[in-house]
């Protein structure tokens, strides 16, 4: 029973006498409910009934049913090619509203509509038309009035009916066809090939030249795109121009040398052009090559557009990013949710994100009830408070409507918008499969439709627009352009480094010349601006004193820690001109309590930022506590970072073991960019390291994984083990003439341990060194040689103080990689006959450095050094401390001793 039959006339009555005495007696609501039927006010047929109790109820109905229809009317909407459309719904009975058609021509008043009077009949055609034909929309979940009635107005006074000129309905006419005879022409003449074909959707085509056409008119500068495989090719041939002759090149495989590296298949390249569609000024128009795992390009087309807006100094009116998902993707993977997260944050916000999901019904062969569980699938768009638009995939016009009206939404509020085209797959998840084998039923259907092209061509003749013959001679033009593009079909790519990354060497190399080291007294002078807190704030008492150590190691010039020379080569790099950006999980204050990039007053909350106060002109001190989050934010970094090849970009950890919830973007972007796009750049990850009895989770960063995937000088893996090291480290990194990423085991307990300081003159002198040979005893006397990385060399340095032994000799290898063999056979020359030449680590046997140095120690020593750690082990660390403790004791006795059981 509806609600309205539980609500008393006589109390209703009562109400409105109270609201007659004293409208302010009664609320908001019932106020501009009760005015609407003043007798006084009102006249008219309506008037002689607002007296009438039961009348109240049935307008109180009519209020609740256009209500529901703009809440529900989308379950009515008629956005499924291939199914007829829905006809009723219970929730929109009008008996549940007190209603019958009885009451269809009586007049009513309304509130928020387009007109103040209406009959019930007018009410619901309305919105039957605005909300139950080819577009059904998602909005009432928006808990902002103003975005709600913006909406409702602008889709109630056209009733979501576009209204197109014959020469934009040629425009979208000619945009189908291209996009319907490009697949039939690659289908003719690549039979079988792989394309990820986008017959079923390509009313794409047109919806993206109309969001091109409106970024151009807006002046938009840049428009970065990221998109799956299925109708790649057809959005590179039709939207970005990339010439057909390379397109139809790269089926003919006639490229092999025509690329750098590796390369990579068609369907996952990426390309940039420049248009002007309205032959006024330019668009750059970029698309992210994305690899397989289909979403891991969303966090990475956010990190493209935010580095770019703050290049332009402008956020969303500079810069529109536009992301194409799957709706079986968009659905099940998290790293959607998780993007979708970072759109209103401080650090990553870009202005909002237009969300085109082509919804073709099916995954691979998983159809929707086995893929999500919920009703849509861009139902996890909804925790955004962000309307979502369902649109009919052979209505193009009502897609192109719906591309409008989204962009002018995210224009005016700088939120994400979902416009969700649900169409279907006419080849099969690939042109090589046979969807029938698992939905037979479905692709009968399908095998019935005609292309979308030819529906909509007709559709323009039935309305006279224009002639068949029009309509011949188009598509004639169409495929005599593909015929000859096909004839020229040996043109090559265009490579090379382009606009920001012109002058950036492509090849790496060693850099040994690289000068990293500043003059003491300009880090004295830094380190003096960077104490100088504003008048009046209210520092914590124990910020205060360890500001002022800061400061006093840098006067004193010794006794510098590892957070006090990253503050300075950040420093140093940001009034050299270059932007620093620092982003990860508490990285302002630091997981460890160590860094303190912003400080806060204690009275009022306001935070103080030192390292902003030293950046030249046109550089910037970016730091922020990102989301709870590896996936998504390293992805935005990775992002960034190809888009700053002169900034330090750096992502950190909140523990180096967390970067495991990152391994998709480390795997198909960071590690393998540069040799399968030819994307180089920059970006630092730190990854805290090292074994303090913490547990598993919080002990290794997984060395072993990143050395694994090193080839071909793809990154640039190291572990310092001093300040000074860091220091040089973070500062070659845009010293030198290439960009590589960098992957910077950073410690833990060492943040504070004594013996882990550097002093002034090993900032102001030197470089970073990839190798540190042991100085301090005589190799002559030598009998025991201990090489390791990282932590341990503290561990192993304090064993021998204890133990007096000045005949063993430590070397530490600094850069994992790329491995400066030469170096460390320099190292090992005058030792190479000792003995007892051990590798040692923390780590266990399976993980760690081992397995990557035992074969060029073994080159280079002409014998297999000894191997010093932990047994093999499926969890990289134990769970108990005292267990901890005891491993550790036995790795160092083993160092130290003379067994030789662990020898390989």
């Amino acid at each position: 029973m509806s609600f309205l039959h539980n609500l008393d006339p006589r109390w209703i009555e009562n109400l409105y006498h109270r609201w007659r005495h004293n409208a302010q007696d009664v609320g908001a609501d019932w106020q501009a409910f009760f005015a609407g039927f003043d007798l006084g006010e009102t006249g008219g047929a309506a008037a002689s009934t607002c007296l009438d109790p039961a009348f109240a109820l049935k307008q109180s109905g009519v209020q609740s049913l256009i209500y529901r229809y703009r809440d529900l009317g989308h379950l009515l909407a008629c956005t499924d090619p291939l199914n007829p459309c829905p006809i009723s719904h219970p929730l929109l009975d009008l008996h549940n509203f007190g209603l019958s058609d009885d009451d269809l021509d009586k007049v009513f008043h309304t509130r928020r509509f387009i007109k103040p009077q209406a009959s019930l009949r007018e009410i619901l055609e309305l919105m039957r038309e605005t909300y139950c034909h080819s577009v059904g929309v998602e909005f009432m979940h928006i808990q902002n009035p103003d975005e709600r009635q913006w909406l409702k107005e602008r889709m109630e006074s056209t009733r979501n009916r576009p209204d197109f000129s014959a020469q934009e309905k040629r425009e979208i006419l000619e945009k189908l066809q291209q996009a319907g005879l490009f697949e039939e022409f690659l289908h003719r003449k690549f039979l079988g090939q792989k394309r990820f074909s986008l017959e079923g959707g390509e009313t794409l085509i047109p919806l993206l030249h109309a969001i091109v056409t409106a970024a151009n008119r807006l002046d938009i500068k840049d428009l970065v795109l990221g998109m799956t495989h299925r109708g790649r090719l057809n959005v590179l041939a039709n939207i970005f121009c990339k010439p057909l002759e390379t397109i139809f090149a790269e089926f003919q495989d006639n490229l092999e040398y025509a690329f750098v590296g590796e390369g990579d298949v068609k369907y996952h390249k990426g390309f940039s052009c420049d248009i002007a569609p309205l032959g006024q000024s330019e668009l750059h128009l970029s698309l992210a090559s994305n690899p397989s795992h289909l979403e891991a390009v969303d966090p990475v087309v956010e990190g493209k557009s935010r580095a770019r807006q703050d290049y332009y100094g402008r956020r969303g009116d500079a810069v529109l990013p536009v992301l194409i998902h799957g709706d079986a993707a968009f659905a099940g993977q998290g790293i959607v949710a998780e993007t979708l997260n970072l759109s209103q944050l401080q650090g990553y916000a870009t202005g909002g994100t237009l969300h085109i999901v082509i919804n073709n019904q099916i995954g691979f062969t998983t159809l929707a009830p086995e893929a999500r569980s919920t009703c849509y699938a861009t139902d996890v768009a909804k925790m955004l408070q962000i309307p979502v638009f369902h649109v009919h995939g052979e209505d193009p016009e009502a897609a192109v409507y719906a591309a409008h009206l989204a962009f002018e939404y995210r224009n005016r509020f700088a939120k994400d918008v979902v416009v969700e085209l649900i169409c279907y797959r006419r080849q099969g998840h690939n042109e090589g499969d046979e969807p029938s084998f698992t939905q037979p039923l479905m692709y009968e259907k399908i095998k019935e439709r005609p292309p979308i092209h030819e529906l909509y061509a007709q559709h323009l003749v039935d309305e006279g627009v224009f002639s068949s013959d029009d309509v011949e001679a188009l598509a004639e033009g169409i495929v005599e352009r593909l015929e000859k593009a096909l004839e020229g079909r040996q043109a090559k790519p265009d490579g090379g480094f382009h606009g920001k990354w012109k002058d950036i060497q492509r090849a790496y190399e060693p850099a040994d010349a690289v000068v990293t080291a500043v003059d003491a007294e300009r880090l004295r002078r830094l380190s003096e601006e960077l104490i100088q807190i504003p008048k009046g704030f209210a520092l914590h008492p124990k910020i205060e004193k360890f500001i002022q150590r800061r400061y006093e190691a840098v006067m004193q010039g010794e006794d510098i820690d590892w957070a006090n020379a990253e503050a300075l080569a950040f420093a140093t790099l940001l009034a050299e001109g270059h932007t620093v950006r620092l982003s990860g999980q508490d990285s302002r204050r630091g997981t460890f309590s160590q860094r303190h990039a912003a400080v806060f007053n204690m009275e009022s909350g306001e935070a103080f930022i030192p390292l902003e106060k030293v950046a030249a002109e046109g550089a910037v001190f970016q730091c922020y506590n990102s989301m709870l989050s590896e996936a998504a934010v390293l992805g935005f970094e990775y992002g960034y970072a190809i888009e700053s090849p002169y900034g330090l970009v750096i992502w950190e950890a909140q523990f180096g073991d967390f970067v495991n919830g990152a391994q998709v973007i480390i795997d198909q972007f960071i590690v393998s960019s540069g040799s399968k796009w030819d994307r180089m750049c920059g970006l630092v990850m730190f990854l805290p390291h090292g074994y303090e009895g913490q547990g598993s989770e919080h002990s290794s960063a997984r060395i072993e994984r990143f050395l694994q995937l090193c080839a071909n000088d793809n990154i640039q893996v190291c572990y310092p083990s001093t300040p000074a090291q860091f220091f040089h480290l973070l500062r070659r990194q845009l010293k030198q003439p290439f960009r590589r990423p960098l992957v910077v085991f950073t410690p833990k307990s060492l943040l504070r341990h004594p013996a882990c300081r550097s002093n002034l003159d090993a900032l102001s002198s030197g470089r970073f060194f990839e190798v540190l040979a042991d100085q301090s005893i005589d190799a002559a006397q030598a009998k025991k040689v201990l090489l390791c990385s990282g932590k341990i060399y503290f561990d192993l340095e304090e064993r021998r103080r204890e133990l007096e032994r000045e005949d063993v000799a430590i070397i530490r290898l600094e850069q994992l990689y790329p491995l400066r063999t030469d170096l460390l056979a320099e190292a090992l020359e005058p030792l190479c006959e000792v003995p007892d030449i051990a590798w040692v680590q923390e780590e266990p046997r399976n993980n760690g450095a081992w397995s990557y140095i035992n074969g060029p120690l073994a080159r280079i020593l002409k014998r297999h050094p000894r191997y010093v750690g932990r047994a093999a082990s499926a969890a990289p660390a134990v769970g108990s401390h005292r267990l901890f403790k005891k491993q550790q004791e036995e790795l160092l006795d083993a160092a130290f001793g003379s067994d030789s059981s662990n020898h390989e």
